[in-house]
């Protein structure tokens, strides 16, 4: 197989995961994070595990403009992208008004905007092949309001709602959108996010990343439109959907609760 997968946010946590997963199946691999050393560390070892081509690019995807600073890269290389693995994302915690808005509309900036705008450039190159796969990480918080995580949530939803909408635009088309919903994992986004207030939650409850991800590229690879990692998890996601939007608030608003 000589096709790329093009993965955001590869190098720890999921996407490390989902490209160790995409690396097994003899995938290439375009692999885009903030820190040069790890990407590095992580193309000498699936470059020489698996004998796949991995190329890096160490970037910021929450500076505007690195989504077509991206995109360039795979067209001036001719890179044979089939398969864009949007990953990269954060999350803060705490009272909206409380945290700095420069952060959260970073956040958004990553989460929401880079996201959409990686897969509006990667489109046409993913037309090109017989088979094009976009994969979209999502959240079980997009499917709630969360108190404390008002931001994080709503990036999350705006992420579910879009794959599904641009999946259903383009189900004539060669390629196939798919969106995983993750509930904790433990991949350090609680410690980022400041949540140390759930590391108890964390530790009954969290999957491990190796396991979301192989669900993730199962599902994208059959061409699945949704799909939520774990019986609680999936459990969680239908309680939003027949209990009252106001119970649910204030469950998540108990969880998530500042001390």
């Amino acid at each position: 197989m000589n096709q790329f997968a093009l993965i955001t946010g590869a190098s720890k946590g999921i996407g490390r995961s989902i490209a160790i997963s995409l690396a097994k199946r003899k995938f290439n691999l375009l692999l885009v994070a903030r820190s040069a050393p790890e990407l590095n560390a992580l193309k000498l070892e699936l470059s020489s595990q698996y004998n796949v081509s991995v190329e890096v690019f160490a970037l910021d995807l929450s500076v505007h403009g690195a989504a077509k600073r991206v995109t360039e890269w795979c067209t001036d290389n001719a890179f044979p992208v089939s398969a864009l693995v949007n990953n990269a994302g954060f999350g803060v915690w705490g009272k909206f008004e409380s945290l700095s808005i420069d952060e959260q509309l970073n956040m958004l900036q990553l989460n929401v905007t880079a996201l959409t705008e990686l897969t509006y450039y990667m489109l046409p190159i993913l037309r090109q092949n017989q088979q094009g796969y976009v994969l979209n990480v999502s959240s079980t918080a997009a499917y709630q309001a969360v108190p404390t995580l008002a931001m994080y949530a709503a990036s999350k939803s705006y992420v579910l709602s879009f794959s599904r909408a641009i999946r259903y635009e383009l189900k004539d088309s060669s390629i196939s959108v798919t969106c995983i919903s993750p509930g904790p994992v433990g991949t350090g986004f609680a410690e980022r996010a400041g949540l140390s207030v759930i590391n108890d939650i964390a530790e009954k409850f969290n999957m491990d990343a190796d396991v979301v991800a192989e669900i993730a590229v199962k599902a994208m690879l059959n061409r699945k439109a949704e799909v939520i990692p774990g019986f609680t998890n999936i459990i969680s996601a239908y309680a939003n959907r027949v209990l009252p939007k106001s119970l649910i608030e204030k469950i998540t608003a108990g969880i998530y609760k500042i001390k």
